[in-house]
């Protein structure tokens, strides 16, 4: 398999392994996204100044770890997640994480390419006809890189990780400025209410869907080591930052959006530049996480013709204005995600013992029963909930996952086919 192909249906290779900066401004580059600096701006209006800063901690804490724990199984396999799922859930079983993956991932690129459009329509004082336009060139362009490969999403990310924290860093320094220092934030007092497990949940939720596919790219990593720790970066450090930028902007401005503090702060041009660079490097990310789902749903290596198909499915969704409508349903996704990520995670320690067969290796059945009953417990578990839904799922889908196994006495598939 070519390399420019990015290994879609099988495990990278040592050869094709990557470095601890190559992972990381691409992780990065993933979690700076617009979405979670607008769930910022929820908590920021909810929460004092010292309560959203737990809530930053704790919430992205939870998050990082989740996929950090991923990564590992990534980096130790040469696979993602969609890969990785033919283990516990079967050979057609796994086709329901791919569906489950790729839908929320085109809908989250439907609503980025809308989303620029409409953003700059306003800025630059467009007639309102040039919106479908503007999402036409936005759906396709977005997906160049990712159409490249690992190394354009590489080299943008370079580029436009550094620019964008240096435009944040511009933001904030003028944000401390206008409202009297980072002394008066505390005396900021909240004009809405939220339960803190709802916060914690809005955290987690928001982006649990990239956590789960970014093994798309920790796979690539070098050694345990940098798959670990980079991913903890863009989750941890990355996606918090993304929060405390859509909080700290709520709280001085009324504006979650860094690209509407910006223009509020009178840095236009920073704002445009700001706005290409935040939805570019999550839209070629994203529509690259649904071409490998797609790829393993229809069992095929044409990831290019795939990473095409997404961008025209997310291009229409936009240009009808389907995005509106599935928002909501795509965060309410983020409740029966992570249930998938965590027992790929407990397929692998409880079953596998931390060293799976080789995919090709290996005979699997067409459903695996454990992992798919695993699921449901916990996707309902979640669902119920009244406490923190993404953990919930996690905690309880790994659970029933291991005590199912061990009640079907299954042994590792290694020393089954060695049998």
């Amino acid at each position: 398999m070519s390399q420019t192909n990015d290994f879609p249906l099988s495990a990278v290779p040592q050869d094709a392994r990557k470095g601890f900066w190559s992972t990381a401004f691409l992780l990065l580059g993933f979690t700076f996204f617009t979405s979670t600096m607008w769930a910022g701006g929820t908590l920021g209006t909810s929460f004092s100044f010292t309560e959203l800063l737990w809530i930053i901690l704790i919430g992205n804490l939870l998050l990082g770890s989740y996929a950090a724990g991923l990564a590992y199984v990534a980096y130790k396999t040469g696979l993602n997640s969609v890969l990785l799922g033919r283990y516990c859930f079967g050979e057609h079983g796994s086709k329901l994480s791919d569906i489950i993956l790729g839908f929320t991932q085109i809908g989250w690129y439907a609503w980025g390419t809308a989303t620029i459009a409409i953003i700059l329509l306003k800025l630059l004082n467009l007639p309102e006809s040039y919106a479908t336009p503007l999402m036409v060139l936005f759906g396709f362009g977005f997906c160049i890189t990712a159409f490249i490969g690992y190394k354009a999403l590489e080299i943008l990310s370079k580029i436009s990780v550094p620019a964008m924290l240096a435009f944040i860093g511009l933001s904030i320094y003028q944000g401390s400025i206008d409202i009297g220092g980072f002394s008066q934030l505390s005396s900021i007092a909240p004009s809405d209410t939220m339960a803190f497990s709802a916060a914690i949940t809005l955290v987690f939720g928001t982006f649990v869907s990239g956590g789960t596919q970014a093994t798309n790219w920790s796979r690539f990593a070098k050694s345990g080591r940098i798959a670990v720790i980079t991913t903890l970066l863009a989750f941890f450090i990355g996606n918090g930052l993304m929060v405390f930028v859509g909080a700290f902007g709520a709280m001085v401005y009324q504006q979650a959006d860094i690209v509407d503090v910006l223009v509020s702060q009178g840095f236009i041009l920073v704002a445009i530049l700001m706005l290409f660079a935040n939805i570019w490097t999550t839209q070629d990310n994203t529509i690259y996480n649904f071409a490998a789902a797609g790829c393993n749903l229809m069992r095929t290596d044409k990831r290019r013709l795939i990473t095409l198909v997404g961008a025209a499915i997310g291009t229409l969704l936009a240009v009808f204005g389907m995005y509106n409508l599935l928002i909501p349903f795509l965060i309410l996704l983020g409740t029966f995600i992570p249930p998938i990520g965590a027992i790929i995670m407990a397929d692998f320690w409880f079953k596998h013992r931390g060293n799976p067969p080789a995919l090709e290796q290996i005979k699997l059945p067409s459903f695996d029963k454990c992992g798919l009953a695993a699921y449901a417990v916990g996707s309902a578990a979640a669902y119920y909930s009244p406490w923190i839904a993404p953990l919930v799922g996690i905690v309880v889908s790994a659970s029933f996952y291991g005590v199912l196994l061990h009640i079907s006495s299954a042994q590792p598939l290694a020393k089954q086919t060695a049998s």
